[in-house]
């Protein structure tokens, strides 16, 4: 009878453990996270069956309101992606388009194996440019994520190599330019640097 107590008692210890990793990585566990703790990971499975958790995918394991959440998945996964172009206008509330496929940007040289499976596209850019505006939003479900800010957003949609529909473009910078938000100094700024100063100034001309 003891064993029996003794065995639920840990049980019992082990779910603790398990719902302080995913405090920790909000919302989010692993496999390999379960193992380093020294934990059974058919503890896993058995939180599954239970609904408290849901399979994401092999050996990643999620909160039943956090793995609904697309965006904030792609962001856990790929930890250098940032966010960009048209999905960084929905995010800004300068496009009222719902996302077809998700864009991020990574660092060059980014090692992101295994992207090309999910509803989402890649960019690469060099490091100097990367940091450039990095800041965060919530997503649809309330998550934090890695987004380039507005000022950096615009910049990107009107690079020579964006594929960003013309009208979206238009729409975005006329929102902007009407926003009483809008830092004309960082545009600008960010402009010099990713080298699109004179369409900016063009569109900025015209709108305002």
């Amino acid at each position: 009878m003891f064993k029996k107590f003794l065995r639920a008692v840990i049980k019992i210890n082990n779910y603790g453990s398990i719902d302080e990793l995913l405090c920790q990585n909000n919302g989010f566990i692993t496999s390999m996270q379960v193992t380093q703790a020294g934990l059974q990971r058919r503890l896993l499975s058995e939180l599954v069956a239970q609904n408290r958790l849901y399979r994401v995918e092999r050996g990643i394991y999620a909160l039943p309101e956090v793995w609904e959440d697309e965006m904030y998945f792609l962001q856990y996964r790929f930890s250098k992606g940032v966010f960009s172009n048209e999905t960084a206008l929905y995010l800004h509330g300068l496009s009222d388009r719902t996302p077809h496929s998700y864009a991020l940007t990574f660092p060059r040289g980014y090692n992101s194996s295994g992207f090309k499976k999910y509803n989402a596209k890649a960019r690469y850019v060099t490091a100097e440019i990367y940091d450039l505006g990095i800041s965060e939003k919530l997503s649809p479900f309330g998550n934090k994520l890695r987004v380039y800010d507005v000022e950096r957003t615009l910049c990107d949609i009107v690079k020579g190599n964006n594929t960003c529909d013309i009208q979206l473009v238009n729409h975005a910078m006329k929102e902007y330019a009407f926003s009483k938000e809008k830092d004309m100094s960082k545009l600008i700024n960010y402009s010099e640097k990713l080298r699109v100063k004179p369409k900016i100034l063009k569109y900025m001309e015209v709108l305002l």
